[in-house]
Formats: structure tokens, sequence, C-alpha cells
């Protein structure tokens, strides 16, 4: 690790991609970052694998290559991967009622809801307000089971799509463990983690047998602390009104302590992982990856295809959902930085994800100096996804000539 340009930093890229390590390392140059890593795979294996700066706020710790930042959202990919390694070996259907698996999810209107619409954001079941998510729920699993239930949808199911924002991971958690016996952080440990060599989990078994990056709090995380979300865009005058659909599934969808018991599942929010990981974990769903494949070629195909567009009832944003994925083009996944043919995830926190079949790419940014913003794509991950297709680019005209 060298420390000459006045920050910790370590890794390696290929020539093809020195643009995405001038980015990275320039944005510490700039005082924009405390501690981060990106991760790049092209055609199955890693072509920038970097890391730089501090894990905790005072920079007295430097960043590991296997340091594990705290995912937010893109947690979902997680829950999201072992539902499709299950649909891909034929345990659960896509189309076939979750009640079928799940009797009480049946009630309240619910009994036609399949796991295609819980993927695609289209289900309506995004509230919790009636039994908010607590710590003590999460170590027992099956209260939040039971509030999911109970809840009824907030649209007619298949009629509308809205972010599953508290939701989503915990419909995939406990399906999977009505089809498993695991919930969903042990399945992904088992079958997707352990054969991947993966350092990405859902529920950490030994905190202190990890390295961990400390999070500075995110507009994101303010707010849902209750902190002031303001009025610059929709989404946030939403979450200003406590009965608001956007509050309703967020805010107030969760009553959880400050201190967050990280051995916990929170497949929502909570994952934690390193970029290599994260970068290898989407190379896997593309194809091959030192002998391992995730998922067959038709499932993965079936993650590109758009399943929800327009209008979301939670975010108040235009958005795209594939099967489990975001989808261009929306302010938080933006066909503009060059993902016109890519899925993945955001975090409000700043940490962004992506695969891109087309270019048999996959990308994983990690950090914890949080994101400004609330509602777009963090403008460090823009720069550092417009650096990598600009490198794949040149790399094929290089090829061609």
């Amino acid at each position: 690790m060298s420390e000459g340009s006045g920050f910790p930093q370590g890794g390696s890229c290929d020539s093809d991609f020195a643009e995405v390590a001038r980015v990275f390392r320039g944005h510490f140059a700039a005082g924009e970052e405390i501690g981060a890593a990106v991760c790049v795979y092209h055609r199955g294996r890693p072509v920038a694998d970097l890391w730089g700066g501090f894990a905790d706020p005072e920079r007295t710790d430097p960043w590991r290559p296997a340091t594990l930042g705290v995912l937010a959202s893109p947690t979902k990919a997680l829950a999201a991967s072992a539902a499709l390694l299950l649909v891909d070996r034929g345990v659960l259907e896509l189309d076939r009622p979750i009640a079928d698996y799940w009797p009480e999810f049946a009630a309240h209107g619910k009994e036609r809801i399949t796991l295609r619409m819980v993927l695609s954001h289209r289900s309506g079941v995004v509230c919790l307000d009636h039994d908010p998510i607590t710590a003590d729920h999460m170590r027992r699993h099956t209260p939040i089971a039971e509030a999911l239930a109970a809840a009824r949808p907030e649209w007619e199911p298949d009629t509308a799509h809205g972010y599953h924002a508290v939701t989503f991971g915990y419909l995939v958690s406990e399906l999977v463990r009505r089809c498993t016996g695991r919930t969903v952080g042990a399945f992904f440990a088992e079958e997707i983690a352990a054969p991947l060599g993966l350092d990405c989990h859902i529920g950490l078994p030994d905190p202190d047998a990890v390295h961990l990056a400390t999070m500075v709090q995110s507009k994101a995380e303010d707010v849902m602390s209750g902190g002031d979300p303001g009025d610059a865009i929709a989404m946030l005058v939403e979450l200003g009104k406590p009965d608001s659909l956007t509050h309703r599934s967020t805010v107030a969808s969760m009553a959880l302590d400050p201190e967050p018991d990280l051995t916990a599942e929170d497949p929502s929010y909570g994952g934690w992982a390193s970029a290599q990981s994260l970068a290898r974990l989407y190379a896997a769903l593309l194809g091959e990856v030192d002998g391992f494949r995730l998922i067959s070629e038709r499932t993965s195909a079936q993650i590109g295809r758009v399943h929800a567009r327009g209008a979301c009832r939670i975010t108040m944003m235009s958005t795209a959902w594939g099967l489990g994925f975001m989808l261009p083009d929306s302010p938080t996944f933006p066909a503009a930085a060059g993902l016109t043919t890519a899925f993945g995830f955001d975090g409000a926190n700043g940490t962004f994800t992506f695969a891109d079949p087309r270019y048999d790419l996959a990308f994983a940014y990690v950090q914890n100096s949080g994101s400004r913003e609330l509602g777009s794509i963090d403008d460090r991950a823009q720069r550092l996804v417009r650096a990598v297709y600009s490198s794949v680019e040149g790399r094929s005209h290089k090829e061609e000539s």
C-alpha cells in the first residue's frame, strides 16, 4: 500500500482501464472521499481492483482490500440473486402465487401475488407501518413474516410499480425460508458466497472477524432517522408527510435502534460487502467466473428485461425495473452515464453496482463518506461509471484495429 500521494492506496489496474484509476484517485486528491474501493470485472476477470483512504472518519485506520462497507439498497441485489438461483433450480417459480409456498400470505387480497411481481416492485406490498420492523423482529424473523402476511397491497397488484424499499428483502427472505428452511442470509452465505469466495453478507456471523468501514451519515440516513427531508424533489416533499405512501413505506415501516445489531439480517438495507466481492457477484450473474456460473443464461437474460417502467408510486420519479434489479433510465440509474444496457443497484448512501451483458462488465463502488444527494446517482459513482465505459470502448477499438 502506497501513501506517496497523501493517502493510503493500493490495488491493481489493467492499462486499458487506467482512466478508472485516474478518476478514483482524483476523488481523494480533491478531498471527496474518506475511504473507498472500486472493482471492475470484464469478461469474467478483474481488470481494476482499487482501494484507498481510511475506514474511519478520524482517518486513522487505512482501508484494506477486504474492507466491508454497508450496502444500503444494493443489499437487495444479494437477496434477488438468491431468489433467482432458486428459480434457476426449479425450487421457486416466478409466476406461481407466493401463497402456494406461504399460505398465510394470501390474506387481504394477496392471493394472486407472485415472485415476479415482488422482484419487479409491482406487488403493492410496500408498507409495514402497521407493525414496524424492530431489531428484535430482525433477530426472530417470524414477526416480520407475520407483519407481511397481515399487510394489504397499497394498489391492485401488477397494475403499477413502487419501490419496495423496506419489504423487498423480507418478502424474498421468507419465501426462501419456506422453500429451503434457511433465511436468505444463510442461503446466500452457503449457496452463493461460499462457492464464489465472496465477502458479502446479509447479517455478519462474527463482526469482530472482519474489517468494517465506519459510515458517515448520508442524507438518506439522516432523513430515515427523523431529519428534515427538505423539498428539493417531490420524493422529499412526500417523505415529510406522515400520511403519504412514501413516508409510510419507508420511515414509518421501521423502528430500529440507533446502534444496529450487525449479526441480525436486514435483507433490504443492511448488507455488508467489499467492492471486490460485489463485482464478482455481478460477474457471476452474467457468466462463468473461475469455473462457477451462478444462474443459467436464460435466467440471466430475464434480469434485464423491462418488467416495470414509468412513474414510481414511492419515489415519485420515473424508474424502470427488471427482474430484481434497476434498469435505465432514472436519476438513480441514468442511461446518460453509459448504463443503456445494464442492470444494477444504486444505494442512497453512495454505493453503486451494475452489470452490463452487452459488454460483459461488472462494477462495484463502495465508500464510507456517504452521498450528499438523495434521489440521484452520486457524482463520484457517475464519474467512475463513465470512466469504465470509456475504458471498455477504448479496449474494443484497440482489439478491432
